[in-house]
């Protein structure tokens, strides 16, 4: 999924500026990162499929009661 593979590039950015400092970190803290960016991509991502299902819920509703109009 894309998703899966943005947070890995995200997560290899963030290595390549660990270490340019100088600071090192073991695979498994980035392996944890990149599932953290991932649950949050996840996150943002239900989050906006929610707002528009209620959008389409009220477009839909609207449409019935213009519907009832022309009855």
């Amino acid at each position: 999924m894309l998703h899966t593979q943005h947070a890995e590039e995200i997560t290899l950015r963030f290595r390549e500026m660990v270490e340019q400092s100088g600071d090192i970190l073991s695979p498994s803290h980035y392996d944890e990162l990149s599932l953290l960016i991932e649950a949050g991509i996840d996150a943002a991502l239900v989050d906006y499929m929610e707002r528009m299902a209620e959008k389409m819920e009220a477009l839909a509703t609207d449409i019935r009661k213009g519907a009832e109009f022309f009855d």
